[in-house]
């Protein structure tokens, strides 16, 4: 029986970690959210997948309008 594909619940990252972190397109720092770490600068977004950032620019999604102004 086919069981409905959810999205594992987002696992949270080490602040000391995420301090050390910094978006590789822009250099600048990162704002977590949700599953994702976002460049604000860049307007990109990192997903993070079983607890490890994805940082790999090409498989970075764009942010749009309304995340940017929910970043603050």
């Amino acid at each position: 029986m086919n069981q409905p594909q959810t999205t594992p619940p987002a696992q949270p990252l080490d602040p000391e970690f995420l301090a050390l972190l910094a978006c590789p397109q822009c250099k600048g720092a990162l704002v977590l959210r949700e599953n994702r770490l976002h460049g604000k600068a860049c307007r990109l977004a990192y997903r993070i997948e079983d607890g490890i950032p994805n940082m790999l620019i090409e498989e970075a999604d764009r942010i749009t309008d309304a995340e940017l102004a929910g970043l603050g």
